[in-house]
């Protein structure tokens, strides 16, 4: 075991303090014990004033909060003021003997944070301690949902006198903290809102309007990663969002996505990994690999993605926020990094898988979370890398003759414990963007596009298709029919029907005439 953390401290692992102070809870957990972990995503300090300044990195608190420098009296911190860290947890758990967890909870066998941490020991190691029953005590939730998201409705754990409300399992169970810009998030009832909304449309519209999101969104999660896919392939891969939620998370179902999503398999190996796997690109003239993000160890794949089914199947028993499971599912595959090719878009696909078995979705619609993404592109690669950045100092690797990465240390945790706080915020964001931009606009663009129809009817009889051409040149034009559509596609057209018919156009899609 290291020290304790000194008072007036300026940084922290690499992490500046908004002013000095004494790391505590968690931070001084991962320095006393030398665990070997990314830094929580937000730690706490004691400053050494009375009026300390807080920022999102660092939870500054006055010299009054100062817990002792023991382990219980850290951990009675952590809890308290940080919440639940399985990642710290799982490590520290495996650095302390199990005679010194047990001692801590022996001090007060029948309080809340004594039953809390032996559930967390022995969820996370798989051992059981030796601890007397605690008698007749009201039963406490884990997580506390003034902190943290978890299951509205836990399991209760009789042994421990708790409600397990973890949304996962111990193969896989990211947290997400309760911050005020998600709780705003989450009173903004976004599901009922787009429900209430659709529910005002024509069904026909609705049914249009549900297909062309659906390939706009397959369109869009195609371009994210770079791709243009032939419009059968974007179709096909539209026809499996739609079907998001209706079959039940497996192995065998990502399989299933992974070969819609690649098409031509030739040249890709389907199935999970047999093998390490990184993002990022190889020197051209060694052929190593510079990674941006390292996947999970091939090894560990199995117990990592059945943890991830059962998150999923956890979340929507117990009403877990619908978005927030969403981004944690989502977020988590594509760190687990499980197929050789496909992980991006099986990813967003999770996505209106969460939504959907939620029934947070309007019926017959998928939420083009995708369009949104490709259109926030920067930020999403900056929520990505939050974690993973952090991430690559602790994984220990070395290049193979293939050009492939080899991981050599135990990397496990670090995928199934991560803080999705900054993901899900992204995704609400995302999510908001679709309900009050993307669904309202498709719907408004079919009805004007109708009246469009219509009014072209009245001044000269032409097929729909030739109507839609005939918007398409307006749209391209700014709402002039271009010479090239006048003496070709629209020749027929006189002087009079065409100022009509542009009109007609500026009046239908509020848009004046040039």
């Amino acid at each position: 075991m290291g020290e304790w953390p000194a008072q007036g401290v300026v940084d922290f692992h690499g992490r500046p303090l908004p002013e000095r102070g004494e790391p505590a809870g968690y931070a001084a957990i991962i320095a006393a014990f030398d665990l070997i972990v990314p830094p929580p995503s937000r730690m706490a300090a004691i400053s050494e004033r009375h009026h300390p300044r807080s920022t999102e990195a660092w939870l500054m608190l006055t010299p009054r909060h100062r817990p002792e420098p023991a382990l219980v009296s850290q951990l009675v911190f952590a809890f308290k003021y940080e919440g639940i860290d399985l990642q710290v947890l799982a490590a520290l758990f495996r650095a302390a003997h199990p005679e010194a967890i047990e001692a801590i909870i022996r001090m007060t066998p029948t309080g809340a944070f004594a039953r809390r941490i032996w559930f967390l020991y022995e969820w996370l190691t798989g051992i059981q301690l030796d601890i007397p029953d605690p008698g007749k005590v009201r039963m406490v939730p884990v997580l506390n949902p003034d902190q943290q998201y978890g299951l509205a409705e836990g399991d209760p754990s009789p042994r421990h006198k708790v409600l397990n409300n973890l949304p996962g399992t111990a193969d896989f169970c990211p947290l997400v903290r309760k911050t005020e810009a998600l709780a705003a998030f989450s009173q903004k009832a976004l599901g009922v809102r787009a429900r209430e909304a659709m529910g005002r449309v024509r069904p026909d519209l609705i049914a249009r309007a549900a297909a062309f999101i659906l390939l706009n969104d397959s369109k869009s999660s195609f371009a994210i990663e770079g791709e243009r896919p032939s419009g059968q392939r974007a179709a096909r891969w539209g026809q499996a969002i739609s079907q998001a939620g209706v079959r039940a998370l497996s192995v065998e179902e990502f399989d299933r996505l992974q070969r819609i999503v690649i098409g031509d398999a030739r040249f890709v190996r389907l199935g999970l990994r047999d093998e390490g796997g990184f993002v990022g690109v190889h020197d051209r003239d060694t052929n190593m690999p510079i990674p941006d993000h390292i996947s999970a160890r091939h090894e560990d794949l199995e117990s990592l993605i059945g943890g991830l089914i059962a998150y999923s199947d956890r979340a929507t028993r117990g009403a877990m926020d619908p978005v927030v499971a969403a981004a944690c599912l989502a977020f988590g595959f594509v760190y687990i990094h499980p197929y050789v090719d496909g992980n991006g878009r099986l990813h967003r696909w999770l996505i209106h898988h969460a939504l959907a078995t939620a029934s947070y979705s309007p019926p017959g619609l998928v939420f083009p979370v995708s369009a949104a993404i490709l259109r926030n592109i920067d930020q999403y690669r900056a929520v990505l890398e939050s974690w993973s950045g952090p991430l690559l100092p602790f994984i220990e690797w070395r290049p193979t003759a293939a050009g492939n990465v080899e991981v050599l240390n135990d990397t496990a945790s670090f995928y199934r414990y991560f803080d999705a706080t900054e993901h899900a915020a992204f995704l609400y964001d995302c999510v908001e963007q679709t309900v009050d931009h993307d669904l309202p606009q498709e719907v408004r663009f079919l009805q004007a596009f109708d009246l469009f129809a219509t009014g072209v009817q009245e001044v000269v009889d032409m097929p729909m298709a030739q109507a839609e051409l005939l918007h398409k040149f307006l749209d391209q034009n700014r709402g002039r029919l271009s010479q090239r559509a006048r003496t070709k596609e629209f020749a027929a057209l006189n002087d009079t029907e065409v100022e009509q018919i542009e009109a007609l156009y500026a009046g239908t899609f509020d848009q004046p005439a040039q």
